[in-house]
C-alpha cells in the first residue's frame, strides 16, 4: 500500500480521523503542518473555519465510506521506483536526541571524510567506488533511522571546507530523512541517500573555474554547467556497483514538474520519484548554503521559496511532505520566542510542530546567555499550563542579532 489518502468534505469529518492534507496551505492555518488526529468537537469546529474539504490518512485513523482515493503522482506511470514504495515502512525514533547526539556527530564526521575522498577521486579521474559510496551513506542512514532531528542538528552546526563536500553530505542526509518520512523501505533509503550524495558528482569534471563564477553565467556557461548531469552519469557508469535508482536520481534531479527542466524535459510523474525527491533536496540545500554567486538564506525562507513553486517546478504533494518532514521551523533555525528570548530549534515535536524544543541563546534583551539552556515548548505547555504560554513568534534571518549557531559550540 502506498501513501494513500482519502478526500472528504468537512461535513463528513469525524473524531478519530487523521487529517494529512488541507484544501489550503498549512501555513495559512493554526494546524500542525504534518497532520493531526481529530480528537474533539473543538477540532472539528476549528477546521470548519478554515476548510471546505480535507484529506485523511486511512492507515492512521478511521476511514469514511465511499471517499475517493489519492496516491501521489498517479497521472502517468513513473519509471523504476514508483509511489507503491511510499508508506511501505513505518519508523519511530529508537533513541532520544541527547542519546543519539554523540553517534550522529561521529556518523557525520565519518561520512563527510568519505564523501570528500569520493569527490577527490572522481575529480582526479579515478573510478567511482560503489563500496565507498555505501560506506559513506550507511552511518548517515542508520543515524537518521534512530533519530532524524539529531542529524539535522549536527548538519546545521557544521563548518564546511567547501560547498561541493557539504552539499554532498547535506543532500544525502536530507534525502535519507525525507525518505524515512515518506515511509520508504530501508534498502531504498540507502539508495536515495547515495543518490543525494552523488547528485552533483559530475561537477567535479567541469572546466576549472566554472563553479567559481560569482555572477550570472552566459549562454555557453549555462550549457556547460548543465552538462554536469551527463558527466555525473558517465562517472556512475564506470562503476558496475551503482544501483539503477541512484543513477535515475542523478539523471533526473534537474527535471521539473512543468517540463521546464533538463536534460530530458520530463514532466509530472514521468519524472522518477527519486528525481522529484532529489530536485527538492538539491534546491533546499543550495538555497541554505553559501555559494559563489549567492549568500545562504534562512531555512524557513527556503521552504517558502519551494512552496511557492509547488505544481510548477515541484510536485505539490511532495513539497507538502517535505515541509512536514522538516517542520515549520526546521531544526537549526533561529527563532524569537514570545518572551523576547532567541533560540535555535533543536528538535521537532511531531504532534505540535509549532512548539519545538529549542536551545535558548539569549535573554529577553538579546544578550548572549552565559550558559545555553534547552527548553521544550510543548512539554512546558503541557506540564505547566498555569504559566504564561511560551511560543515561537517569528523565525529569524541567518545572523540575526549577530548570532550564528555554528560559532557557539552547541
Amino acid at each position: 500500500m502506498g501513501l494513500e489518502e482519502r478526500e472528504i468534505g468537512i461535513d463528513k469529518l469525524a473524531a478519530g480521523m487523521y487529517v494529512c492534507r488541507l484544501d489550503r496551505p498549512w501555513t495559512e492555518t493554526p494546524f500542525p503542518l504534518q497532520g493531526f488526529m481529530v480528537e474533539s468537537d473543538d477540532d472539528l469546529a476549528l477546521l470548519r473555519q478554515y476548510c471546505q474539504s480535507v484529506w485523511i490518512d486511512i492507515e492512521r485513523g478511521l476511514e469514511p465510506p465511499d471517499a475517493p482515493r489519492l496516491t501521489l503522482g498517479r497521472r502517468t506511470p513513473a519509471p523504476a521506483i514508483d509511489e507503491t514504495q511510499l508508506g511501505k515502512a513505518r519508523y519511530a525514533d529508537s533513541r532520544g536526541f541527547d542519546e543519539e547526539l554523540p553517534d550522529a556527530r561521529r556518523a557525520h564526521h565519518e561520512s563527510s571524510s568519505l564523501a570528500q575522498r569520493i569527490i577527490e577521486d572522481v575529480r582526479a579521474g579515478r573510478k567511482l567506488s560503489g563500496k565507498q559510496v555505501e560506506d559513506a551513506v550507511t552511518p548517515v542512514v542508520q543515524s537518521v533511522l534512530r533519530n532524524a532531528d539529531t542529524m539535522f542538528w549536527v548538519n546545521a552546526l557544521q563548518r564546511h571546507d567547501g560547498y561541493a563536500y557539504s552539499h554532498a553530505i547535506n543532500c544525502s542526509a536530507l534525502a535519507a530523512a525525507f525518505g524515512r518520512h515518506l515511509g520508504l523501505p530501508e534498502a531504498l533509503l540507502m539508495d536515495v541517500a547515495a543518490g543525494g550524495l552523488l547528485l552533483d558528482i559530475g561537477k567535479t569534471r567541469l572546466a576549472p573555474g566554472l563553479l567559481d563564477v560569482s555572477g550570472p553565467l552566459d549562454a555557453a556557461g549555462i550549457a556547460s554547467m548543465r552538462g554536469h548531469v551527463e558527466l555525473g552519469l558517465a562517472a556512475l557508469d564506470e562503476s558496475a556497483t551503482i544501483a539503477a535508482p541512484v543513477r535515475e536520481m542523478v539523471r533526473s534531479h534537474h527535471e521539473r514538474y512543468d517540463g521546464s527542466g533538463y536534460p530530458d524535459q520530463l514532466a509530472d510523474a514521468s519524472i522518477p520519484l527519486f528525481g522529484r525527491i532529489g530536485g527538492i533536496v538539491d534546491t533546499f540545500d543550495a538555497l541554505t548554503s553559501d555559494r559563489p554567486h549567492a549568500r545562504a538564506i534562512a531555512r524557513h525562507e527556503a521552504l517558502q521559496v519551494i512552496y511557492r513553486e509547488r505544481d510548477r517546478l515541484f510536485q505539490r504533494e511532495l513539497v507538502e511532505q517535505f515541509i512536514g518532514c522538516l517542520g515549520v521551523y526546521p531544526t537549526g533555525s533561529l527563532v524569537e520566542l514570545s518572551t523576547g528570548e532567541v533560540g535555535v530549534v533543536m528538535t521537532q515535536n511531531p504532534m505540535r510542530r509549532l512548539l519545538p524544543r529549542v536551545m535558548l541563546l539569549t535573554d529577553a534583551d538579546k544578550r548572549l546567555r552565559d550558559a545555553f539552556e534547552p527548553l521544550d515548548l510543548m512539554e512546558r505547555a503541557e506540564r505547566q499550563p498555569e504559566l504564561p504560554r511560551v511560543e515561537v513568534v517569528r523565525p529569524l534571518e541567518r545572523g540575526a542579532h549577530g548570532l550564528d549557531p555554528a560559532d557557539l559550540f552547541l
